[in-house]
């Protein structure tokens, strides 16, 4: 049950050096991707942002700040400590924002998870990951330089639009309308289930958010 809510560096040279200082970690960074600005805040490319704003809403987080080129907000999700992040560096420079907060808690690669849009996955679809290749997205491009390969990822599906030409207004432009009822589905979902991926129970996770979205 989660509570109710009350109303310049060396990239990743310089986060394993300080990693390496201190072994563990007791904050989880819960990233979502994409770019800041009322402009932007409806496109597909923003579903990062909108998960991880409903994340914040359904357990009660702290009101946001800036912080790491970012907003932040910290809180608890069940036995969990978590920073939720919308990096404000625009999504090709993410990797500036989760550096920023990666060196400062010294977290390792396993506490940290990134929710983005995924091209290569059909509009509805939902499918997690540890490390892997970037499929065109610049945010991930960006963190991987940043930080290495090893994270989670959680990757929301929007479809491709065919050509690759199209690739970048296609995620540039806003869901469409027909859109709207697995999208709403799926963000409440994930925010209901993110416990068991923060638990690193990444099948579990995709598994509960899947039976969620197909129910409906």
């Amino acid at each position: 049950m989660r509570p109710v809510p009350t109303p310049g560096s060396s990239p990743r040279a310089c986060f394993w050096e300080t990693h390496s200082k201190n072994s563990g970690a007791a904050m989880k960074l819960l990233a979502g991707l994409g770019n800041p600005g009322p402009k932007y805040a409806n496109n597909r490319h923003n579903v990062g942002f909108m998960v991880i704003d409903e994340i914040a809403r359904a357990w009660g987080f702290s009101n946001w700040r800036n912080r790491f080129q970012a907003q932040t907000s910290e809180g608890r999700i069940e036995d969990h400590k978590v920073l939720l992040m919308k990096p404000t560096t625009y999504m090709n420079e993410s990797g500036r924002a989760l550096g920023e907060a990666a060196r400062f808690y010294n977290l390792p690669l396993s506490d940290i998870i990134v929710i983005h849009d995924e091209l290569d996955l059909p509009s509805g679809k939902m499918r997690t990951k540890t490390g892997g290749g970037h499929a065109g997205n610049n945010g991930i491009r960006s963190i991987k330089a940043h930080l290495g390969d090893d994270f989670h990822r959680i990757r929301i599906g929007v479809g491709h639009p065919g050509e690759k030409r199209d690739a970048a207004s296609h995620v540039l432009n806003d869901f469409a309308k027909a859109d709207q009822q697995w999208l709403s589905i799926m963000i409440e979902a994930i925010a209901d289930e993110i416990p068991l991926a923060l638990s690193g129970e990444l099948a579990s996770f995709q598994n509960k958010v899947h039976l969620a979205t197909a129910s409906k």
